[in-house]
């Protein structure tokens, strides 16, 4: 899944839970909760995987060309976004055994 579709996904939540918060009379607690979730789902995907993860990098490198790219592009400090990336990039071009 792509980020554009997750976050598309994400507004049409937002919306969604805009319009229920009309409805209870709470749109001002819905808008807050949803300020909160936003921020921190950004905030994880863009914080730094942890040592393990650069391990897991080490042990991708080298084995296919476009890995490899979003490795170097990623570099020094790789988000968890751009982990998950380079995993998929990696488990797509893995011969199946």
């Amino acid at each position: 899944m792509s980020l554009t579709t997750i976050l598309l996904i994400g507004a049409i939540l937002s919306v969604a839970f805009h319009f229920l918060g009309v409805y209870t009379g709470a749109k001002k607690t819905v808008w807050v909760m949803l300020a909160i979730v936003w921020a921190a789902s950004f905030g994880l995907a863009t914080s730094e995987v942890k040592p393990k993860g650069y391990t897991e990098i080490e042990k991708m490198k080298g084995k296919f060309a476009e890995t490899d790219k979003l490795i170097e592009e990623a570099m020094p400090e790789v988000s968890i976004y751009e982990m998950v990336v380079i995993k998929k990039s990696y488990n797509e071009n893995k011969p199946k055994q």
